[in-house]
């Protein structure tokens, strides 16, 4: 692939009380669950017919295009007060396919980005898919591949879920290794559903080990949702992600997000309870801040007021874009989460 100009906003930032003044180049690596982002045709092949004007959710062109609007407002926005170039990359959730995310990037809040896109079919029994979304002046992809997760006998109703895309590529100079993950639901229950998201974490990280075989200190970013909180044993246990970076070690992954969870916060909300499904967790590379490449900074959760439900019994909680069968207007159950990597500046 041909070479690209890389190009991240210059900060000033103290990392601790007692540090110099220092400039570093910031980068911004986003996840979104976009809430069933289906266009209005009909496709024989998926269970989609909810989502067509026709069908019982009344999907029309204008919806459509208002879903459009709403969730490129929210895209324009995320990381900008760090990059203003806005994220390099962004992982997505429950899109019905690129057509999609094509009308979505050609947003005239988003179009001047130039996102590339990568996006493979799923045999998922919703029809929704995961999605890769980069700005080509700052991210190369060199590798693009899906992961199949074989969902466990009797653990779930349906047969098929999301697969995991796997993406590689140039990050300012650095490899780096990107997993896009949309675990099975909790639908059922969250214990009898557990096996089958155990099984989607196990089926990353057999991948992600393969990684490490070749790139012992490979940097690994597995984003997604999650549908499980960071102390849930598919991410403590099957996926292997510690929730302090003191007690991450070469080979091992570090959640940003425990903490925040620990303290209350999440990215949905249910019967008055928070989770935190939505995620981004790295490896051990990303940790050091003396190093000459990109290191992790801090974690985020976007969650602007306009994005918020503003009265009644659900005020604070995600402004969802549908009501059961009725078109709410909100942009997503799901706010968006971020990491900030900071690069020294010689």
């Amino acid at each position: 692939m041909k070479n690209t100009v890389v190009f991240f906003l210059s900060v000033t930032i103290f990392l601790n009380a007692s540090s110099q003044e220092k400039k570093y180049k910031a980068c911004v690596i986003a996840f979104y669950n976009l809430e069933n982002f289906y266009d209005t045709i009909n496709n024989p092949i998926v269970n989609d017919d909810d989502f067509t004007p026709s069908g019982i959710k009344h999907y029309t062109k204008e919806i459509y295009t208002d879903k459009v609007d709403k969730l490129a407002t929210v895209l324009s926005q995320i990381g900008t007060e760090i990059s203003s170039s806005g994220p390099a990359i962004i992982g997505v959730a429950e899109i019905e396919n690129d057509t999609v995310l094509h009308d979505l990037v050609r947003h005239s809040l988003l179009s001047h980005r130039h996102y590339n896109i990568i996006h493979f079919d799923s045999k998922d029994a919703r029809g929704i898919d995961v999605g890769f979304l980069y700005d080509p002046n700052l991210f190369i992809p060199e590798k693009a591949e899906k992961l199949f997760v074989k969902m466990p006998t009797n653990s779930k109703e349906a047969f098929y879920t999301r697969d995991i895309l796997y993406v590689k590529g140039q990050l300012a100079g650095e490899t780096i290794h990107v997993y896009v993950n949309h675990w099975p639901s909790r639908r059922g229950g969250e214990e009898r559903s557990a096996p089958a998201r155990a099984t989607a974490a196990l089926v990353c990280r057999k991948h992600l080990d393969s990684v490490f075989h070749k790139e012992p200190n490979a940097k690994i970013i597995v984003m997604g949702d999650l549908n499980d909180d960071p102390d849930s044993p598919s991410i403590t246990e099957a996926l292997g992600a510690k929730a302090t970076a003191k007690e991450t070690k070469p080979g091992q992954l570090f959640n940003p997000w425990a903490a925040l969870y620990a303290k209350g916060i999440g990215t949905l909300a249910n019967r008055d309870s928070w989770g935190l499904f939505d995620q981004l967790i790295i490896s051990h590379a990303w940790l050091n801040p003396d190093q000459n490449g990109l290191f992790y900074h801090h974690q985020q959760i976007f969650n602007r007021n306009f994005m918020k439900e503003n009265t009644g019994r659900y005020k604070g909680y995600p402004m969802r874009t549908w009501d059961g069968n009725t078109y709410r207007g909100g942009y997503s159950d799901h706010f968006p989460t971020y990491l900030v990597f900071l690069k020294k500046l010689n």
